[in-house]
Formats: structure tokens, C-alpha cells, sequence
């Protein structure tokens, strides 16, 4: 059999797009068009002081604002914000939310608004109570709040949970874990476990620290990016502004992703008006479109190419690293077609990239969900981390892992340890357990997924929710819907309405706390980058008129004291925030500086995480390499689907994704300018197999799960991999179950099985 050749089918040149309705590039004119409508709209001057104010950006963890001010990186480049912060921004200065939207609209009419709906409806300005035997919410007063939230959490404490999301501060984070601790429980599921912890785990256990080793600083000075499962113009779109200048230098990117993303092969970027934004910059020197789920194969591909061409560094790997001699023996013996009918790209590109990361100077590895929300999200990690050290492409400037964080603050929930037992670093147990006088409690606790689980089999009586969207962001919605109206008592902070809100329903009470935005607090905070950067963010004002909101870290601070006294702590105290950063200096390791950053004003980098020297955070210095099994990849048939032989339908795997103007659940436009998606009930498809099925471009077909079902979905022809398709989370989280990968307990978003067929 013909190596060279797949054994399944080849899509096309990835640089060809299949559909008419996709521009030909990402950014461009379009983004100044936006950014003219809504700053010289009558939002403009809010916004303009916004966008000016002293604080980390509210969309993605790229690290833009903070103490050098809003257009201001980590490293002192200006114009750095993007349209998706302007999106949040504009999101968060909309008026107050009318009372008579909750106590008039029953909640059956709330319930059939969709996420874009439920976010224009505007802001929360006063607190809420849904009672059990009531279609709607009212309004409630503070002291009903205190003596409802006092005696939810007077249950046994395994009875107790939170979850919360990466808006917040490192204070008010900081805060929540040890309350909960400090209660006796350890579920703090946080929205990281559906998106990042396969990173969290893998990188924890190569290189004793789970975040990334490169720096912006270092980044600038690879001339390789290799970016995998990534969607970064939508999604992180100031990454664009790195690779266009690394591109420049000379440098290479090699983008791994099963769907050609426009803006990965060109970008248009505003800031380098004369270089870049009429025309565009070229993105990708080689793309490889695999099959989705297949990563773990492709990188064993490269590691076996490396071998063969005399590439890999032995001598790097018998001083620096564990284990290797297993990792090159598995890439040695598994055959190259066993590679490329598991991932589907031929061993001619697997040679071509092996040969770019093997002469490059200085490669960095950077990924995002696509490789994280898989049952194997672990090994993926593993695999590209073990290509990066079989180069010697970590520990050393210009080079290293850099999983790509998306929410603003969601690295610096777990490093606060808002994070379940098993998770917790040893020396924060330790720090924890001297502020206490005793031993925290070792049931492991609750992760998203496990909570969820619980919830549903009756086993959670208290839930609060500091930010995000619990029931929308997990799969089988139905099951999170059911699960959460088993709760007793849930509490949202929140600034604005969610989904959640309206179908995530406790049992009896359901409180909705309309709480400041980062740029809105009365208090200083600060907030992590996915570059271990912590930013200062100043005291601000909220817009809002006659409101009656409060910060979470005054919140959460009233409930301790209500529930522990002063026990372990002065709780008012701490309502001076920079109590809490002094206490954050004495527990969580490499965050010492925060102490003093009040009187400094000095933003800093965390310590021990950066690696440019290969000694890792290990026990033994080295890093530790695992093998990597390769997945199987069957899919079920229309037949396991019940669906039977005379109804045209066509199997498909499923990834799930976000659209051009969307954060997380929150939906700012309904459909994909980049994808040509009009809106949210579209399949994205290639050619060939709508074709194959006898289908045609605009019709409407039935796509089903194991879950459950959608109808009247719209069928986009695009560019993504044959075999293959896309839509839009979290609509269509409604239609698959869970499949954990066990070692995070992060759901496979990214390769659901589904069959598509007409009626």
C-alpha cells in the first residue's frame, strides 16, 4: 500500500474555499467598520472611557489593559484591543434590564428567548428571587438574601458547591475557595474543567506547572508557530498581530485544525494599518486539515518523520527529560499507515512539518479547544508536548507550550485553587491548612461534570454560581436542566441574563445578585493572563442610575462572616481588597509580589512558570514524557441512530464551536461572517459529502445525537475537513451526551457522532 497516499478520503487544498458566502480573509475593513459604528454611536463616549479605563480586557485572557493602560499589552505595544472586547464592553454599558421584563414576562416567555435575546435584554440592576410555585422572578431585598444564602449553606458541607467562571477577579476567586474550604467542602467545579484542564493536568504531570512556559516576550522571539485546534481570528484575535510578525521575521506557522478558518490562512489587522489591513498578511505556511479527534496520531506522525530524518535531539532528551526512550519507540513502530488513515493527511505534510519544527531555531506549540475537548484531551497534550521536547523546543527562550486560555481571568481561578483536592497544589494545602488550624477535608470534591452528576442523582443541596452559565455551557442540556431543578437553593451573581438563569431553575429558591463589572468595581483587582501576567485593575463606576448592585468580594465577604464569624479570618477585613492580595502573597506560590502591588503598582510575572532554561518544576528537574495511544476513531451507523435504510442520512462527526461575534454562551450576532453561517441552526458541511447523501446547499435536514435531536437545520457548504462537521454550541449541546476524558472530567465537544438526515 501506497504510504504517501491516505487511506481515507483527502480533502482539497486546504487554502481552497468551498463556499461563495466566506470572505477571503479574517479582520480587514469590516472590524473598522464596527469599531466606527459603536464608538461614534451614542454608547460611543461610555465606551471610549471604557475602553481607556485601567483594566484587564473582558473578553479573552491575551492580557491587554491593566495598569499600562486599556490599548496597552503586557510588554508595552499599543493598540491592542480587538472587536471582540469592544463586543463586551458594549454588552456590559446597556441600560438597566426594566423590572417589568421579570415581573411581568412569565417565565415559560423567558424561556424561548435565545442567548443573543436573554443578553439584550441589558443589564441586571437589582436583586431577584424565583420561588418554587411561582411562573416568575421578583424583586428581594438584601436581608431575605442573607437569611436565605446564611441557611443554604448551613447544609453538610458535601452538600455544598460552586462554580464559577473566569469574568471575576483573582480576589473575589481567592475568596470562594476559601469559604468553601473553609466549610468542610471541596466542589469548586469552575468553567475551566469543560474547556482547559486537559492542559492543567498534562503539563502539570511533564513539567510541574499547568500553564504556559512562553511569555509574550518569548513568544516574539520563535520563528515557528505551531497552532493546533484553534479558531484564533474569532476567538483571540490579538494572537493574529504575533503570527503576522512572526511572518515578517521570516518565521513559519503551521496550523493543525480540521475546518480551513480564513483568518488563519490570511488576516487583515488594523493595528499595522499599511502593511496589513487592506491587504492582508499571509498566516499559515502549511496548514493540516485532519480528522477531527486524530491529533494524538498526526503528532506521532511528526515524531516518527523526526526520527527518520535525524532531527530529534537525543542529547537534549537523555539530560533534560524522562522517560523518552518509550516515546521514540512507539513514533518507531507504528507504521505510516496505521498514521494516516487514523488522522487522514499524508505522510509528504507530516514530512514537511516535521522538517519545519526540526530546523526551526525556536518553536512554540500553542493550542486551544480543539485539542483540550476530546476523552483523550489528556494525550493530546501529552503528544504535542512530547514533539516539543523530542526537538528540544522547551525550556529555552523562544520556545516552549502555550495552551491558549480564553476567558479574561479563567487561569487565575485555578491559581487561586478554585480547583477540586486532587487538583490543589500542594504547597496552597499546605497554606491553607495552617490559615485553618486544621487538615482540609480529602474527598476530591466536585468538578463541573461531576457536579452535574451529582446534582442530578439528588446528592447537592446548595449551589452558588459566581458568574458563567452552568446549565448552558455542558452538553445534554436536557440533563443539566433536570439536574439543576434538583438544587434546592442556587444563587447567580451575574451582571447580565443568561439562559441559565431562565432554565436553570433550583427546586425551591433561585437567586439572581446583579454584581459590578471589572470596570465597574469599587475596589481594586486583579486579574491573569494565559501568559502568567497578573494585572492591576482600578476602581471604577458603573453607568447604571438608581441600581442597587454589589461587588462579589463584598458579597461573598458578608455571607463568610454571617456563616464563620471570624473564623479563619476577619471577613470584613477583607472587604479592603488589598487584604486579600496580602493574604494571596502568603499562600499561592509565585504570586508574592502581589502583596505589594498596591503600593508598587508593579504588574509582574508569575514566578516559576516561564521556563527558558531546561529545568522544569519537577521533582527531578527533568521533564517526564508519556506514550501516547492512538485513538480509535469508528463512528456509529444510521442504523445505531435508528434511522432506517430508506431515509437519505449520512454519519458525521461533530465539533462544536463558537461563531465570529460570540463569547462563551454569549452570543453578540446570530450567525458567522467568517464560516458564511446566515445563523444559529446551520450544519456546515463539505461538498463532497452533501453530495454523497444526495443533500443540496440551503436545505433543511434533521441532525441528531444521542441525546436528542434538531430539526429545520440549515445545510452550509464550507471548507471544513469531508467526513466532518461544524455548529454552533451551546444550541446545539441539546442533541449529544457527555464523554468524559477521565483523567481531566473535560466533555469531548469537539468529535461528536451524529447522523444527518432529510425530514
Amino acid at each position: 500500500m501506497d504510504a504517501q497516499k491516505p487511506l481515507n478520503n483527502q480533502p482539497p487544498s486546504p487554502i481552497e474555499d468551498t463556499t461563495d458566502n466566506a470572505p477571503n480573509m479574517g479582520g480587514g475593513l469590516p472590524v473598522i467598520q464596527y469599531w466606527a459604528e459603536h464608538t461614534l454611536s451614542p454608547e460611543g463616549p461610555k465606551l471610549w472611557q471604557t475602553l481607556l479605563h485601567k483594566s484587564a480586557c473582558l473578553s479573552c485572557a491575551w492580557g491587554t489593559g491593566g495598569q499600562k493602560g486599556g490599548f496597552t499589552n503586557e510588554v508595552g505595544e499599543t493598540l491592542q484591543r480587538c472587536m471582540k472586547s469592544v463586543e463586551a464592553i458594549s454588552a456590559e454599558i446597556q441600560p438597566a434590564v426594566p423590572l417589568s421584563v421579570f415581573e411581568q414576562r412569565p417565565l415559560s416567555a423567558l424561556q424561548q428567548l435565545t442567548s443573543l435575546e436573554a443578553d439584550r435584554l441589558g443589564r441586571l440592576s437589582v436583586p431577584l428571587i424565583h420561588r418554587a410555585g411561582s411562573d416568575r422572578y421578583e424583586r428581594i431585598g438584601w436581608d431575605e438574601i442573607y437569611q436565605i444564602a446564611e441557611s443554604a449553606f448551613r447544609q453538610p458541607p458535601e452538600r455544598v458547591a460552586s462554580y464559577s467562571s473566569g469574568r471575576s477577579s483573582n480576589e473575589a476567586a481567592f475568596l470562594l475557595q476559601l469559604l468553601i474550604r473553609t466549610l468542610g467542602s471541596n466542589n469548586l467545579a469552575d468553567c475551566s474543567d469543560l474547556c482547559h484542564s486537559p492542559s492543567t493536568v498534562g503539563l502539570k504531570q511533564m513539567f510541574g506547572s499547568g500553564t504556559s512556559m512562553v511569555s509574550l516576550e518569548n513568544l516574539k522571539k520563535a520563528d515557528c508557530v505551531v497552532l493546533i485546534g484553534s479558531n484564533a481570528p474569532a476567538n483571540h484575535p490579538r494572537l493574529m498581530n504575533e503570527l503576522i510578525q512572526l511572518r515578517e521575521r521570516g518565521g513559519k506557522v503551521i496550523v493543525v485544525n480540521p475546518v480551513v478558518e480564513v483568518g488563519l490562512v490570511k488576516f487583515a489587522s488594523p493595528a499595522f494599518p499599511i502593511k496589513s489591513l487592506l491587504t492582508g498578511s499571509e498566516i499559515a505556511s502549511l496548514y493540516l486539515q485532519l480528522a477531527p479527534g486524530s491529533d494524538v496520531a498526526l503528532f506521532v506522525g511528526i515524531q516518527k518523520a523526526l526520527l527518520e530524518k535525524g532531527l530529534v535531539r537525543e542529547d537534549y532528551l537523555q539530560a533534560h527529560t524522562e522517560n523518552w526512550q518509550n516515546v521514540l519507540e512507539q513514533a518507531k513502530n507504528t507504521n505510516w499507515d496505521t498514521i494516516i488513515s487514523t488522522c487522514g493527511v499524508s505522510q509528504t505534510e507530516i514530512e514537511a512539518a516535521a522538517q519545519i519544527i526540526g530546523t526551526s531555531k525556536g518553536v512554540v506549540f500553542a493550542w486551544a479547544m480543539g485539542i483540550t475537548q476530546h476523552d483523550n484531551g489528556v494525550d493530546n497534550v501529552y503528544s504535542i508536548a512530547n514533539t516539543a521536547l523530542l526537538t528540544g523546543n522547551a525550556g529555552k527562550e523562544g520556545a516552549g507550550t502555550m495552551p491558549i486560555r480564553g476567558h479574561s481571568n479563567v487561569q487565575g481561578f485555578g491559581s487561586m485553587g478554585v480547583v477540586v483536592t486532587d487538583r490543589l497544589k500542594q504547597e496552597i494545602q499546605e497554606a491553607l491548612e495552617k490559615l485553618l488550624g486544621r487538615s482540609l477535608s480529602r474527598v476530591p470534591g466536585y468538578d463541573t461534570r461531576a457536579l452535574i452528576e451529582a446534582a442530578d442523582a439528588g446528592q447537592i443541596d446548595t449551589l452558588i454560581c459566581v458568574g458563567g452559565n452552568l446549565y448552558a455551557a455542558n452538553p445534554d442540556s436536557t440533563q443539566a436542566k433536570r439536574a439543576l431543578g434538583k438544587i434546592n437553593t442556587i444563587i447567580y451573581l451575574a451582571t447580565k441574563p443568561n439562559l441559565g438563569h431562565f432554565h436553570g431553575l433550583a427546586q425551591q429558591t433561585t437567586i439572581i445578585i446583579p454584581v459590578f463589572n471589572r470596570f465597574e468595581n469599587p475596589h481594586k483587582t486583579t486579574t491573569e493572563s494565559g501568559n502568567n501576567f497578573v494585572r492591576l485593575n482600578d476602581e471604577g463606576k458603573t453607568h447604571l442610575t438608581n441600581a442597587d448592585l454589589i461587588s462579589e468580594v463584598e458579597f461573598l465577604t458578608k455571607l463568610a462572616q454571617r456563616l464563620l464569624g471570624d473564623y479563619p479570618v476577619n471577613w470584613r477585613k477583607l472587604q479592603d481588597t488589598q487584604y486579600i492580595r496580602q493574604l494571596i502573597a502568603k499562600t499561592i506560590p509565585g504570586y508574592e509580589k502581589i502583596g505589594t502591588i498596591d503600593q508598587t503598582q508593579a504588574e509582574f510575572t508569575i514566578d516559576g512558570r516561564i521556563f527558558t532554561q531546561p529545568k522544569f518544576a519537577t521533582p527531578s528537574g527533568k521533564a517526564k514524557m508519556f506514550v501516547t495511544p492512538l485513538p480509535q476513531l469508528q463512528l456509529p451507523s444510521a442504523a445505531d441512530f435508528g434511522i432506517p435504510e430508506s431515509i437519505p442520512s449520512l454519519v458525521l462527526t461533530l465539533m462544536t464551536g463558537r461563531s465570529y461575534s460570540q463569547h462563551n454562551t454569549v452570543v453578540y450576532k446570530p450567525g458567522d461572517r467568517y464560516r458564511g453561517m446566515p445563523h444559529r441552526n446551520c450544519i456546515l458541511m463539505h461538498a463532497d459529502d452533501v453530495e454523497r447523501a444526495g443533500f443540496h446547499e440551503h436545505q433543511q435536514v434533521t441532525v441528531q445525537g444521542d441525546a436528542g435531536k434538531l430539526e429545520n437545520v440549515e445545510i452550509i457548504l464550507g471548507s471544513v475537513r469531508p467526513g466532518s462537521a461544524l455548529m454552533f454550541y451551546p444550541e446545539v449541546n441539546v442533541i449529544f451526551k457527555a464523554r468524559i476524558d477521565k483523567r481531566s472530567g473535560t466533555p469531548a465537544f469537539k468529535r461528536v457522532p451524529v447522523v444527518v438526515y432529510a425530514g
